[in-house]
């Protein structure tokens, strides 16, 4: 793998790099993240590595994160693959300027086309199922956005896997542009997706968009078992008590993981958090990964998760320290009983792993 070898996003034409730059760190309105500058140098450095996939959403930072892009892509607009999210509510007491309904959603793309200077994103995603508008409408007026050529994909991001596969196939039904990608949060600490979203996207043709690969700077490599593993000042210490479930990664089983992750980048020679987003990035299903930073150093790193490849050994150790806990009703998916179903006999499987139709090595280069 290396970031300048270009992969179809799901069961779509649009080529990304196997990592994406995540933009929730642009501005400082939030108490942490990078100023403009800063910014500026991260998005430079991303796409002069070979990068072209940037993660936003009107959400971040108040919408200096697609304000920023879109002076940063000035000029090389259709060198980047933009990808922007909407649903949170920015105007409290405006009931109909958050959610995934039509008036909304036609509201946010337009407000995120303005700030990012462009007449069209990449990729348009619903940010989170908001348990109330009907799944028609969302897939039509996604559509519709298509058709008048202010979007080129669809996607959805923290979803249920019923809610993406009822859309999917609504929209292959009725002939609505069919999702390509779903945003979720996927590490070595937060692997729920696996039971049935990663199953999902290869059945259905999406491409997992994996968010907060470090567990939100657990595995950043900051937090380091052999010299203690006591918590240190950082984005998690800031917001452990907060309302967002995906900042509480204190506890037993997580700092397990970080012990196995510590051990096994020291066999191999990389920081922990280069071996963290490896892993992600080998991981069945998965399109990009969405890897983010405040500093060059630290996407210095992260992009050096693409440049050697984990021991098949190391890798199973990871996978097993950080393994989920069967439950019921995929104890019944599990070897033991399907073997009762198919008479004990090894049966054949559609392949591990994401599999593009198309790989294209730089610009200009012959496809395989």
């Amino acid at each position: 793998m290396s970031i300048d070898r270009y992969y179809t996003l799901g069961r779509s034409g649009l080529r990304v790099s196997r990592l994406a730059l995540g933009t929730m760190t642009f501005g400082t309105e939030w108490g942490w993240g990078a100023d403009e500058a800063s910014a500026r140098r991260l998005f430079d450095m991303y796409l002069d590595a070979g990068g072209n996939f940037v993660d936003t959403a009107d959400l971040y930072t108040g919408g200096t994160s697609e304000t920023w892009l879109g002076r940063f892509a000035a000029g090389r607009r259709d060198l980047v693959v933009l990808a922007t999210k909407f649903s949170y509510n920015a105007e409290p007491g405006n009931p109909n300027a958050g959610g995934n309904g039509r008036k909304n959603l036609v509201r946010a793309l337009e407000g995120s086309l303005r700030r990012l200077g462009t007449d069209y994103v990449d990729l348009y995603l619903v940010h989170t199922w908001d348990r109330l508008t009907p799944v028609e409408e969302v897939a039509r007026t996604l559509d519709d956005q298509v058709r008048a050529g202010k979007v080129r994909h669809v996607g959805l991001s923290d979803v249920p896997a019923w809610y993406a596969a009822r859309l999917q196939t609504l929209a292959e039904w009725r002939g609505y542009e069919p999702l390509c990608a779903l945003q979720l949060e996927y590490s070595l600490v937060e692997r729920n997706l696996e039971r049935e979203h990663v199953p999902l996207g290869l059945e259905l043709g999406l491409g997992v968009m994996a968010w907060s690969p470090l567990g939100s700077g657990l595995l950043s490599g900051k937090y380091r078992p052999s010299q203690g593993a006591a918590p240190v000042e950082g984005r998690l210490t800031t917001l452990k008590d907060s309302s967002n479930p995906g900042f509480q990664k204190f506890n037993d089983r997580n700092w397990a993981i970080v012990a196995e992750l510590e051990k096994v980048a020291a066999e191999v020679g990389q920081p922990m958090a280069a071996v963290a987003v490896n892993w992600v990035a080998s991981r069945p299903g998965v399109g990009s990964v969405i890897v983010g930073a405040t500093r060059p150093e630290q996407l210095e790193t992260n992009l050096r998760a693409l440049s050697f490849t984990l021991p098949a050994e190391l890798a199973e150790r990871l996978e097993r320290v950080g393994r989920p806990e069967s439950h019921f009703p995929y104890t019944f998916f599990e070897p033991g009983i399907q073997g009762m179903i198919h008479g004990g006999k090894p049966v054949g499987s559609k392949p591990a792993g994401y599999r593009p139709e198309v790989l294209i090595e730089g610009a200009g280069a012959g496809v395989e």
